[in-house]
């Protein structure tokens, strides 16, 4: 099976679509999930997917694409940063190894100095710099430096684990008030397990608990909010930056499903084979995969919905091998989306669709022997 990583760069751009759109535009040697741009944090998150030698070659072309139209000194926005193209965290899909993913963003890291010319810091996994110490002022690039690029900055390049980055706005709070709750809820203070929180100020008088879920199998969205309410806070406007894994998913995330947007990459490969192969046939097999591309992407956050959507995602391998178009990192893909939308099927539903998840244990095996 093809190992697959996902990254999810931070660049310091979230107003001008024109340049948010052409970074996104320059990283398409892998699959773009999502693009998701914020104009209070002045910053942009595009969510990737691919193997290791096409993930590179997207991010180095979108870190030059950033260098090239972002100029760092007259930047301005709420969120800390370091570099135009800011954090470049390597991730892991399915069982690939996080050790891998240190792999990959060593040899990221290697290129951006390289062939760019902007200083690089490590962190996460393996390293000896963590985000806090970077952008405190406490690390050193580990390649190139001691001076910064003096448009680009830096650019912090590491591996991590899947992690879901929250945001929700906080109603009747004083900022006092608000820094409270964010130090009584990470962990590193004893809160909840897995949570980073910062407090910041947005225009309009708004207060956001920016949060960082770190072991989104221990704390998912809903459990903060749940904690939140217990304690009697007034919770706004819930938001989820990128996407969510099915399994830790809540209303924040409905249409930005993980694996909803795995399985959407691997339907349009396959889409992008049959438009190659050409002729009526498969012409029409290639309307119908970008349909179900498009269909797929925005798949609802329902147990109706995630239980048809592993069972959509899994029948993609059989559509594949019966009209000739294997392809490895699209049967990865949706063998990924799959199998994550089948661990969010809730004990409830499975009982009740007994038979319906039998028939997808089968085909999800037969995925992997494909």
């Amino acid at each position: 099976m093809t190992q697959l990583f996902e990254s999810v760069p931070n660049f310091s751009e979230g107003r001008d679509r024109t340049v948010i759109d052409a970074i996104a535009a320059s990283a398409g040697a892998a699959e773009i999930l999502d693009i998701d741009p914020d104009p209070d944090h002045h910053r942009a998150v595009i969510s990737l997917a691919g193997d290791a030698e096409a993930l590179q070659e997207a991010l180095v072309s979108a870190v030059r694409e950033a260098a090239a139209r972002i100029d760092l000194s007259a930047h301005a926005g709420v969120h800390p940063r370091v570099g135009a193209a800011d954090v470049v965290p390597i991730v892991p899909l399915g069982d690939t190894p996080l050790d891998d993913c240190r792999a990959v963003a060593r040899a990221l890291g290697a290129r951006i100095w390289s062939e760019l010319r902007i200083p690089v810091y490590f962190y996460g996994h393996g390293e000896d710099w963590t985000l806090a110490d970077i952008r405190a002022g406490r690390a050193q690039p580990d390649l190139g430096g001691p001076d910064l690029h003096p448009t680009a900055g830096a650019v912090c390049v590491g591996a991590r684990r899947p992690l879901v980055a929250f945001n929700v706005l906080l109603e009747d709070t004083s900022v006092a008030e608000a820094r409270g709750i964010a130090r009584s809820l990470r962990e590193r203070a004893g809160g909840m397990r897995g949570v980073q929180a910062l407090v910041f100020e947005l225009p309009g008088a708004r207060l956001q608990l920016s949060m960082n879920l770190f072991r989104v199998d221990e704390t998912r969205p809903q459990d903060v909010v749940d904690e939140l309410v217990r304690r009697g806070v007034r919770v706004g406007r819930q938001e989820l930056v990128g996407l969510c894994p099915a399994a830790a998913a809540n209303a924040s995330a409905d249409g930005r499903l993980l694996e909803a947007r795995l399985g959407a990459a691997a339907a349009r490969r396959l889409a992008r084979l049959a438009r190659a192969k050409g002729g009526l046939e498969f012409d029409a097999l290639a309307s119908r995969l970008e349909r179900e591309a498009a269909d797929l992407a925005q798949l609802a956050i329902t147990q109706e919905a995630i239980l048809g959507g592993a069972e959509r995602c899994a029948a993609l391998a059989p559509v594949m091998k019966a009209a000739g178009l294997m392809d490895g990192e699209a049967v990865a893909l949706a063998l990924i989306a799959g199998r994550g939308f089948r661990d969010a099927v809730s004990p409830e539903t499975a009982a009740a669709f007994s038979q319906r998840m039998a028939a997808l244990d089968r085909r999800l095996d037969a995925s992997v022997q494909a």
